[in-house]
């Protein structure tokens, strides 16, 4: 075989690509920027991505891909980098995805949040949220904000639960607890019931997949801890509905008076492809629970919390569409980008031809 996968997560690191991929019938594949890249050389065969496969995976997970058709799991390659592996079964053959986990934890000012979410990382106990889809940064920012944190301080035991453990903290002014799911604990909700009695301060949890776990995590905020958590939604609104509309309809008013009173805030993020050079930016839209935005999470009216985001700039929030807006101003990102990802593209795209006119205009007058 013409590939070994050293040279291939190699390629990876040197490359600073987000993802490998290797499927039959087609050379290895890796992610830049967004964009998929194929390597060159020849199609992988069958025996190809099982060879490949088995030396990065133990037999056990191996022995899971077959009973249940997928293990995913965390992977060192030497001191180089880390990467989150995901094995799996495609019509009867194994396919392979890693992506890697950038080793250096970034400041909050290198991956764009506003200055306002740094307050976040002092409150005594709440629920602070991290959304966006797959692959949008929600590790990375987490894991910055959990680092800040662990270096700032003393007062903090972090407990974190993961699936896999994707960054490794070690203990600086805080110590620092890390569990992973299907190694260390059953499952996020088990992990969650067992760090209440583990003294902590700070909790993440890495997915709010279910029910129990969204209990549990809500529970924690409540009894004095401070939370992070994340779901695969865009927006606060969708955020809030999304926790609500998982509990049954005969509890879910008593989860919305909850939230009203455990939610700190719920950063939505996006990471867009850069027009000026290549790479990508992370675009926001932060929420503050404030005692109005708490009124309307209480009161069933999420669809009116939109517009307290775009009154609330005195309390650090952020709407996404501004947002795009700026980077775009600043030549970051495209035209199309913005109004594609925009939650109000109407709205942007009057702001945008306004933009457009305003710069027309400006280059008339400097004529003459």
């Amino acid at each position: 075989m013409s590939y070994s996968m050293s040279d291939l997560l190699q390629l990876v690191v040197q490359e600073g690509a987000a993802d490998l991929h290797l499927r039959v019938g087609v050379p290895p594949v890796i992610r830049l920027h967004g964009i998929l890249h194929k390597v060159e050389g020849p199609l992988l065969r069958a025996e190809d991505t099982e060879e490949l496969m088995r030396t990065i995976t133990s037999e056990e997970n191996v022995q899971h891909v077959r009973e249940r058709g997928g293990a995913d799991f965390g992977f060192a390659f030497g001191e180089l980098a880390r990467f989150r592996v995901s094995v799996f079964k495609e019509r009867g053959n194994f396919g392979v995805v890693a992506r890697q986990i950038p080793s250096k934890l970034l400041s909050l000012e290198q991956i764009g949040l506003p200055p306002s979410s740094r307050e976040l990382l002092y409150k005594p106990r709440g629920l602070v949220l991290v959304t966006g889809p797959t692959g949008s940064g929600k590790t990375t920012t987490l894991a910055s904000m959990i680092n800040i944190i662990n270096e700032e301080r003393d007062d903090a035991h972090i407990i974190t639960i993961e699936d896999p453990i994707e960054y490794y903290h070690k203990h600086k002014k805080a110590v620092v607890t890390q569990r992973e799911v299907n190694v260390d604990v059953p499952n996020f909700a088990e992990a969650l019931r067992r760090a209440l009695r583990q003294d902590p301060d700070v909790i993440l949890v890495g997915e709010l997949r279910d029910l129990e776990t969204m209990d549990a995590a809500i529970t924690a905020a409540e009894t004095g801890h401070l939370v992070f958590g994340t779901l695969h939604t865009t927006g606060a609104a969708k955020t809030i509905d999304r926790m609500v509309n998982a509990f049954p309809v005969t509890q879910q008013e008593q989860i919305r008076i909850q939230l009203s009173t455990v939610l700190q805030a719920v950063i939505s993020q996006l990471l867009l492809p850069r027009c000026d050079k290549p790479g990508r930016v992370a675009i926001f839209e932060i929420m503050i629970n404030t005692p109005s935005v708490a009124a309307l999470i209480r009161d069933n009216k999420t669809f009116r919390i939109q517009s307290d985001i775009q009154t609330g700039a005195k309390h650090g929030m952020v709407t996404l569409d501004s947002f795009l807006l700026e980077k775009y101003q600043a030549g970051m990102i495209s035209q199309e980008e913005v109004v594609t990802k925009a939650q109000d593209p109407v709205t942007v795209l009057q702001k945008l031809q306004e933009l457009e006119a305003g710069k027309t205009l400006a280059e008339i007058e400097g004529r003459h």
